[in-house]
């Protein structure tokens, strides 16, 4: 088996060929992969490659995109709003993430449990919440600044 690789460039061109291993596409993956590209392409651009991106690699990797599993619209828009919120506080980001961006971004936000602070797990786990975006039910989202979704 390949292994996943370690650099963000890496882990990137990976998951974009559609060649990363299964066992890679971790939520840690998930994090650097949106971190990269919210860097590039703000919010809005970070979610239109996103959607399409995800989607091409789950089938490619035998993830069915169904009711029940696959790719998940609602955290994906959530995880990209709190990179972008994560980005507009950060000290200083040049357009690339480097590995103290990263670290901070899964210290700080990167807790698999951080939409159950958003959502009621039985609002964020409906199908409604996987085919389309559905609001938080427990508490607001961040506002981030000429965010267009």
């Amino acid at each position: 088996m390949t292994e996943a690789p370690v650099g963000t460039d890496a882990l990137v061109a990976a998951f974009l060929a559609r060649t990363l291993p299964k066992s890679g596409w971790t939520h840690v993956a998930h994090l650097r992969v949106g971190l990269w590209h919210v860097c590039r392409f703000g919010e809005e651009g970070a979610l239109a490659r996103l959607r399409d991106g995800i989607r091409a690699y789950n089938e490619a990797v035998g993830t069915a995109n169904t009711d029940s599993s696959g790719y998940h619209e609602t955290l994906t828009v959530f995880y990209v709003r709190v990179i972008a919120d994560f980005l507009q506080h950060a000290a200083s980001t040049d357009g690339a993430p480097d590995a103290l961006l990263e670290a901070e971004l899964i210290a700080t936000r990167g807790g698999r449990e951080l939409p159950l602070e958003y959502y009621s797990r039985d609002r964020l786990f409906s199908v409604d919440a996987r085919k389309g975006w559905v609001a938080p039910d427990l508490k607001p989202l961040p506002e981030v600044a000429e965010r267009r979704i």
